[in-house]
This record gives C-alpha cells, sequence and structure tokens, in this order.
C-alpha cells in the first residue's frame, strides 16, 4: 500500500500542477515526438523501478508535449474537457477498477448506469424506456445504433443477421445527407454496408426533405435506414427532423441520428427547437465528452426499442451470471471495458438540469461572440449561420486563411484548426469546453486579430 499511496500522491501534485498552468500556458504542445523518446528512453530496463518514479517520468518527460486540450482556449476539434465532478469520478473509476459487463459483477456500476441513464432520457428528451449503452465515443455509439438498425431492418424480411450473416442476404440501403460525419461512414463500413447513398443538403448541411423522399421512392422497397444529424460538424446546424423522419416512415426506414455533440440542444430551453422531432426517430448517438464534458471514453448508444439492441449486442456464456432484466453487456460491443456511467452520472449530478441547460447556453454565447468578433476584422467573412457552437471562417482567399490558421497557431494563444468547407480553405472555430470564459474568447479574438494583420 505505501508505493501505491506515494505513486498515487506524486500523480495527483502533476495533476493539479498541469491543470494550474492551463490559464496562462500556450495551447499547443512545445516538444517533438522524437524529443519526448529521447526523454522517455526508448529501451526498457532489466529490473523494475518504484511506481513513484515511473510516475515522475512520464509526468516530466510528456509535460513539454502535451497539448492543452483541456484550456478554455481550444477550439481546433469538438472535445469538450473534463467538468470537476466527472474528472474526480473518473479517478474513482480506475481505482475501483470494475467489471462493469453484469449487474451480479458489481451491482454498484449496473445502478448507476441505470440511473445515469434515465437521467439522459429525460434531458434529451428521449423516449424513457430506451435502451441506453455507453461505448468508446460517438464513432462506436453510431456503430451500436446502426448494428441495431441493420439487424432490425433486415429481420423484417425474414433475415436473421445473427445466424446467418450477410451473405446472401438482402441488400440494405443507407440513406445519408451529403454533408452526414465520416463517422458514420466508418461505422457503416465496419456493418459490411458500405457508403452510405447521399441525398441533397442545403448550404449549412441540412439535409433536404423532398431530395430524401425522392431518393426513398426511387430506390424502391427494400430494407432501409435513414441517417440524420443534430450538429453538422462544420456550421453546427440541425437537420429538419420532423420532415425528414415522415419521409423516412413513408419507405418504413429505420431512423438514426447522428448527434455527436448537437444533441445536447435538447437540455435546453433555448435551443431546444433545434432538436424539434428528434425523438421520433429509432436511435440516437451522442458522445458525453463533447458538450456534457466528462473524460474520453464515453460514447452513448440510445435505442427505441431495447429488443433490438439487445438482438444486436447482447451475447451468452456459459461462465457469465447474467440476469434475466438484462445486463450492461446487452447495449454495447466491448466484454472488458471502463464503468463511463460513474463520470456521466457525476457531471450530471454536479451541474443538475439548469446546469446543464447553463452549459449549453454558454458554449452557444461564446461561439456568437467570435463570429461577431471575427466580422469585424478586415476582410473576414463568417460562412455559416451560428445556430450553435460551431463558426466557420474565411480570411478573403484560402491562402490567406492558411497563413493566419499558421500565424494563429505559432502564436499560441489559443488552438484554432483549418478545414475545406464548400470548397474553401476556413477557420473552424468549435467551442465546446465548460472551462472557456469571456476573456478566452477576447484573448483568442485578439490573437486572430494579430494573426489577419501579419497575414
Amino acid at each position: 500500500m505505501d508505493a501505491r499511496e506515494t505513486a498515487l500522491r506524486q500523480a495527483y501534485g502533476h495533476a493539479v500542477r498541469w491543470l494550474a498552468s492551463l490559464s496562462d500556458r500556450g495551447v499547443p504542445a512545445r516538444a517533438s515526438v522524437e524529443e519526448i523518446v529521447r526523454a522517455l528512453s526508448a529501451e526498457l530496463p532489466d529490473g523494475p523501478s518504484a511506481p513513484v518514479d515511473v510516475v515522475d517520468l512520464l509526468a516530466t518527460a510528456c509535460e513539454p508535449g502535451l497539448t492543452a486540450f483541456p484550456s478554455g482556449r481550444f477550439y481546433g476539434f469538438v472535445v469538450g474537457g473534463t467538468e470537476p465532478a466527472a474528472l474526480a469520478a473518473d479517478w474513482l473509476v480506475s481505482a475501483w477498477d470494475q467489471n462493469c459487463v453484469m449487474r451480479a459483477a458489481s451491482p454498484a456500476y449496473a445502478a448507476v448506469e441505470e440511473v445515469a441513464g434515465a437521467w439522459l432520457l429525460n434531458f434529451l428528451g428521449l423516449p424513457g424506456n430506451s435502451a441506453v449503452g455507453f461505448t468508446t465515443g460517438a464513432t462506436m455509439a453510431n456503430f451500436t445504433c446502426l448494428a441495431a438498425g441493420r439487424d432490425a431492418v433486415l429481420r423484417r424480411t425474414g433475415w436473421n443477421v445473427a445466424r446467418d450473416g450477410l451473405t446472401g442476404g438482402p441488400g440494405v440501403r443507407v440513406l445519408a445527407g451529403e454533408d452526414r460525419h465520416m463517422a458514420v461512414d466508418l461505422a457503416l463500413r465496419y456493418l459490411g454496408l458500405g457508403r452510405p447513398e447521399l441525398v441533397r443538403a442545403d448550404g449549412q448541411g441540412r439535409i433536404d426533405p423532398e431530395a430524401l423522399r425522392h431518393a426513398l421512392a426511387a430506390g424502391g422497397p427494400a430494407p432501409t435506414i435513414v441517417v440524420l444529424q443534430a450538429g453538422d460538424i462544420h456550421s453546427g446546424a440541425f437537420d429538419p427532423f420532423a420532415a425528414a423522419i415522415r419521409a423516412a416512415r413513408e419507405a418504413d426506414a429505420w431512423v438514426h441520428i447522428d448527434g455527436a455533440f448537437g444533441l445536447w440542444a435538447a437540455a435546453s430551453p433555448a435551443y431546444a427547437h433545434l432538436t424539434a422531432g428528434c425523438a421520433d426517430a429509432d436511435s440516437w448517438a451522442t458522445d458525453a465528452h463533447k458538450t456534457l464534458n466528462v473524460p474520453y471514453d464515453c460514447g452513448l448508444a440510445v435505442v427505441r426499442d431495447p429488443l433490438a439492441v439487445r438482438a444486436a449486442m447482447g451475447l451468452r456464456g456459459d461462465y457469465l451470471i447474467q440476469d434475466e432484466q438484462g445486463d450492461p453487456i446487452d447495449k454495447v460491443p466491448e466484454l472488458s471495458r471502463r464503468g463511463r456511467a460513474f463520470t456521466v452520472w457525476a457531471a450530471l449530478r454536479a451541474l443538475g438540469r439548469s446546469g446543464v441547460a447553463d452549459l449549453v447556453e454558454r458554449l452557444c454565447r461564446h461561439a456568437s461572440a467570435f463570429a461577431t468578433g471575427i466580422a469585424e476584422i478586415d476582410g473576414a467573412t463568417v460562412l455559416n449561420e451560428v445556430v450553435f457552437t460551431q463558426v466557420c471562417a474565411e480570411f478573403g482567399s484560402d491562402e490567406r486563411t492558411e497563413r493566419v490558421l499558421t500565424r494563429l497557431l505559432d502564436d499560441g494563444t489559443a488552438w484554432i484548426s483549418g478545414s475545406t468547407w464548400r470548397g474553401r480553405r476556413v477557420m473552424r472555430i468549435s467551442v465546446s469546453n465548460w472551462s472557456t470564459t469571456d476573456d478566452d474568447v477576447a484573448r483568442t479574438l485578439d490573437a486572430i486579430r494579430r494573426a489577419s494583420a501579419g497575414a
């Protein structure tokens, strides 16, 4: 116990110093991969090392190569930070070291997953009897939901995927908006369904319901899945769910919604209108690490019909102690996994209903402030309708936009990455971190002005 406690105390000290540095440190990493490899020493020692020394070496060698993702001035990807209660809960997850697959194995985890799942359905306005599975992230949440959908639409034709696989069975059509996220394509590839048929979207990435209706009719009757999205990765736009789902229902399609970060709009009275009609779908995927700000490794797969996801994901083993009510193992792909529900429960319990709404609204307010500030910079244009947490801007030409992005990263005040949207090079700002303040936004806008002036 002495060695373990000493190592934990050493890790705690390094963690606290790291977190305390975030308000002042530059966001990009200061060291290269090669420099960190040298600091760690690539040669494995012949004998053991004291745990406290191992922790100290890891922390000191890696610190210069850490990107300040938890900083309030990181806007490069939709990754969020870690809310304090969720961070502390995650430390307990590692210490408790629970096997979280069965109710009998860890009643504590099963209970927390049950409570957190019910809270999530309530926060997000989704059907209360839906199954909620905790996955590695949004990609595997999409995979889980689409697996349930694939098996369900094939089952309607009399084909049993679990028994017979896909070979020789009816083909499954999958339709998605042309601006869907690449994680959807990846999940479909894993499921053996290939690329989706693309449906026209408007200038903000919202699927055209009439184009969807025509595409469904043109393909004729077939097992069909329609994928919609809550929150375009560039514009933040939401598909028109009510109209699109009506069109899908006419074709007896399974409707899945990829809401990696945008599904959380439902938790705010000010932004819930963006998700109107969303609850009429069959499945929903989101990522608690994004807008909710829990640690990494926490996607959420929600399926309206618990039997559908259980048929796709569940398994039986003679050595498993399984419960007739169902187990966590029945709702996600992995057998071994972390106790992800502990951190989600902690975040929701700490924030409460009003706190989650305030978090969503604060992120959106910061995004609007970015849009207003950038629009006032000479030569800069905000290209999207800023309806949620995403801002896309350009600076007169692709070449100048790239120079602004390069200068901004060299400055180090903030991390904002570039992208290509609608054929143009853009600065893409994703406001996702609970700790971002008005001062962080002001400092970042000053850095963007400096970068623009010199480009």
